[in-house]
């Protein structure tokens, strides 16, 4: 039921900001939230992150969790505070520590989707997005 209430609350911070949005956002599939038996008080967490032609995500953080990306399909553009944006396509990854201000995260194409497939290992039941003050 944990877990159940973790994927709801995943699912939400990733795309519950669609409706109040001018251009469309991210959609989120949880594949996995499994806690990790040899480091007590972690889960690992997995999920598939589509992003419609033109999505963007706002900016976030994600908490203390470390997260890994692997573009699935498509290209998208990501940028990290104090980091210049870039653009990563299909079979490319990238890594963000805990606490790393992700300014940007878009799909590069107006007319073809994006996926990515998100890893995060960081602490139990802590949420997975949390974006930028408005």
């Amino acid at each position: 039921m944990k877990l159940l209430i973790h994927f709801a609350a995943l699912a939400c911070a990733f795309g519950c900001m669609a409706a109040s949005a001018a251009p469309p956002s991210e959609n989120v599939t949880p594949l996995l939230g499994q806690p990790i038996a040899n480091l007590p008080g972690k889960t690992f967490t997995s999920a598939v992150v589509e992003f419609p032609p033109g999505a963007k995500a706002g900016p976030h953080r994600h908490g203390e969790a470390f997260v890994y990306a692997y573009v699935l399909s498509g290209n998208v553009r990501s940028q990290l505070e104090d980091a210049p944006a870039k653009v990563y396509r299909a079979g490319e990854n990238w890594y963000e520590a805990p606490g790393a201000h992700h300014v940007l995260t878009e799909n590069a194409s107006r007319t073809k989707p994006a996926r990515l497939l998100v890893v995060f290992v960081g602490p139990t039941g802590a949420p997975l997005k949390v974006p930028d003050p408005r």
